[in-house]
């Protein structure tokens, strides 16, 4: 079974449960859900996710509308196309959960919720729909689920402390990969899904920020920061200070403030 529809939620609901999975989407307006005791405030950018038997209660207010997904708790037959389709989309109910959405999801939810409201008698369509939205939403935890497997590999803090323990000398993407006991391009995949910028990027802004620092805060001379802080000479420092943060030794050492 998988069913959905447009609805305006009360003022206040009693507490209930139901023999289905349900996700509850704001489409218009706010509304605040309780579930298994653990309540949520959600808007038109989150959604809760809300499994067979959970106690629930919401309320809403004159402007709220939210579409409402309902899918069968039970598994198809190993024989059953419908199986595979089930296995993909079951993670998402195996705890009561919000569900922070993008732009590029938001905007699916919209979409479908103004076809509803077109063609409210089209339950293919709808079926069809609310389909979309609960694989799109089944991919995009299973991201979330990667990004959190990865971060606790991953620790831009152990890979900075590395950097400022070998400042002064030539550290390469090898090295760092090697301190997170992976293989260079394994490594530089799941840095860039963490922090979102590239592990160079990463070893040019520690260097840079911490040349900054040296500049501002103590009399060292430009060529002497420069060699602490591993770059091959004060041109190169003074280039790469320009390019990245709009400025130069100079300018740093006259109070100017950073880009």
């Amino acid at each position: 079974m998988l069913n959905a529809l447009l609805l305006k939620l009360p003022t206040a609901s009693h507490q209930h449960r139901h023999e289905h999975h349900q996700i509850v989407v704001v489409v218009r307006g706010e509304a605040d859900l309780s579930v298994d005791g653990t309540g949520s405030h959600l808007d038109t950018w989150r959604a809760c996710l809300v499994p067979t038997g959970a106690r629930h209660d919401y309320c809403g207010d004159n402007q709220n509308h939210v579409l409402v997904i309902n899918l069968d708790p039970y598994m198809p037959a190993l024989t059953s196309p419908d199986h595979g389709e089930y296995e993909r989309l079951a993670p998402l109910f195996e705890r009561p959960r919000t569900l922070d959405m993008d732009s590029k999801l938001q905007g699916l939810v919209q979409f479908a919720a103004g076809e509803f409201d077109r063609s409210p008698t089209n339950e293919g369509m709808k079926r069809h729909l609310a389909g979309s939205i609960l694989h799109c939403m089944a991919e995009r935890l299973n991201d979330q689920r990667a990004v959190s497997v990865n971060r606790q590999i991953i620790r831009p803090d152990t890979i900075r402390r590395y950097i400022m323990e070998n400042l002064h000398r030539k550290i390469t993407v090898q090295d760092l990969a090697g301190v997170a006991c992976l293989s260079v391009s394994r490594f530089h995949e799941m840095f860039r899904e963490v922090t979102g910028i590239t592990p160079h990027q990463f070893l040019l802004k520690t260097r840079l920020d911490q040349a900054a620092q040296l500049l501002v805060s103590t009399s060292l001379s430009v060529s002497e920061v420069s060699y602490r802080t591993g770059f091959s000479s004060q041109s190169a420092l003074t280039n790469a200070l320009r390019k990245h943060k709009g400025t130069t030794p100079t300018r740093l050492r006259i109070g100017e403030k950073v880009a």
